[in-house]
């Protein structure tokens, strides 16, 4: 995936540096792929370097230092692909903006404390509206998530998601300069035209931008013809240019928002991987068929349903579409959501549950370094503790370094 490496990724020198550090956690239900264990799981300079059942296993160990998870689960380090939680740091209130790099230390603590030990940092390439916070803030984020990963700040390691706007007439000028930059890791193809995909209804997007950006009823016609010209005249041409960039840098590729039969057999010819919040029923399920992993919205399956009235989350669970949750705009929705999938849909057991934010997210992305525990693999770990059916997060690890 574009060259990155454990020592490239968010702390990479705090945690490459110094005193090999080995840690031992015992008494755990260890999440595995397919399964559950009790048992004991060692960790030795960043790295899993066993685990063994209760009684397959030797009876003492030596260790730098030794964690009694008392029963807890022990699973893997959540992996978010799509989140634009940076935002919300970067512009905290309208018309306030933060520095990047203090925005993107404060976002970086919060996902870490979620359980997110590596994320991809959503930035939107291409926005329609006037002197839009979006874009002004675009480069410097950028540039703040690379210079906070090569001076260990981080606790979480940061991947660059580039979130390209087709129906944007400038998206190539800001495409290319962001294209080499090394967080980068995975390209989405976007498409937020009204009438279409996300919001086929036209009144529900009305009533969505009218409430956000204030516009009149003679504002939001004027905003919605240029949206469908806008399409017209860029979408073919920067669908094709974006699909090609990231084809040539190897990176994974995401659909967003498909509806259609149509829609999921143009992402497939594109060599997508991952379909991100597919609308209806059909389209997430004709993606899963495909070999697309289907990633819906955490807080889809918390609140119940989707905000925009499109398909559940927890509805394609019970039919096998669902992949991969992403927290989108609230972090801690990510393991909760994970622990209501295994609660609430029958077909679905605890460890397949977790693995929609952790093997499957890494897997998706082209990161095979983590997202299991596994000997050999990277030693980012959560402790959970299971309380009255909510998930309570008692620790976190990553590279075997205490980060939360």
């Amino acid at each position: 995936m574009h060259g990155l490496s454990d020592n490239d990724i968010g702390m990479g020198a705090a945690v490459s540096v110094g005193r090999k550090r080995n840690v031992v956690f015992t008494n755990a239900r260890v999440a595995l792929p397919d399964r559950m264990i009790e048992g004991t799981v060692r960790v030795e300079d960043g790295l899993i370097a066993s685990v063994e059942e209760v009684g397959a296993g030797p009876s003492s160990y030596a260790g730098d230092e030794m964690i009694d998870c008392d029963g807890d689960i022990l699973m893997p380090g959540m992996v978010e692909l799509h989140t634009d939680n940076i935002e919300k740091h970067v512009v905290p209130r309208p018309g306030a903006q933060w520095p990047a790099l203090p925005a993107a230390i404060a976002h970086d603590a919060q996902v870490a404390s979620a359980g997110i030990t590596t994320v991809f940092d959503a930035v939107a390439v291409g926005a329609y509206e006037k002197d839009s916070a979006r874009l002004l803030m675009l480069q410097d984020v950028c540039d703040a998530l690379e210079d906070g990963t090569r001076h260990g700040v981080f606790k979480a390691s940061h991947i660059v998601h580039l979130r390209c706007e087709v129906g944007f007439g400038g998206l190539e000028a800001l495409l290319d300069p962001l294209i080499e930059k090394p967080r980068v890791g995975l390209i989405s193809i976007m498409d937020h035209t009204p009438g279409q995909r996300q919001f086929t209804d036209l009144q529900t997007y009305r009533n969505y931008y009218m409430k956000k950006h204030g516009y009149t009823e003679g504002e939001m016609d004027q905003y919605i013809a240029e949206r469908i010209e806008d399409q017209k005249r860029f979408s073919a041409k920067n669908r094709a240019y974006a699909v090609g960039l990231a084809q040539k840098h190897g990176f994974a590729i995401a659909s967003h928002d498909d509806a259609t039969a149509e829609h999921v057999e143009d992402s497939v010819k594109d060599g997508m991987t991952i379909a991100e919040f597919p609308t209806t029923f059909d389209a997430a399920k004709a993606s899963h068929e495909s070999g697309l992993a289907v990633l819906m919205g955490a807080p889809n399956v918390v609140r119940g349903g989707s905000h925009s009235g499109n398909v559940a989350a927890r509805d394609l669970a019970e039919r096998g579409h669902l992949d991969i949750l992403s927290s989108d705009y609230a972090p801690a929705a990510l393991i909760h959501a994970a622990f209501l999938l295994d609660e609430q849909v029958d077909s679905m057991s605890l460890p397949e549950a977790l693995a929609t934010v952790t093997c499957n997210p890494a897997r998706a992305a082209g990161l095979n370094d983590r997202g299991e525990i596994a000997v050999g693999l990277k030693a980012d770990l959560l402790r959970i503790e299971e309380h009255d059916h909510h998930p309570l997060i008692q620790g976190v690890w990553r590279g075997g370094r205490r980060v939360a």
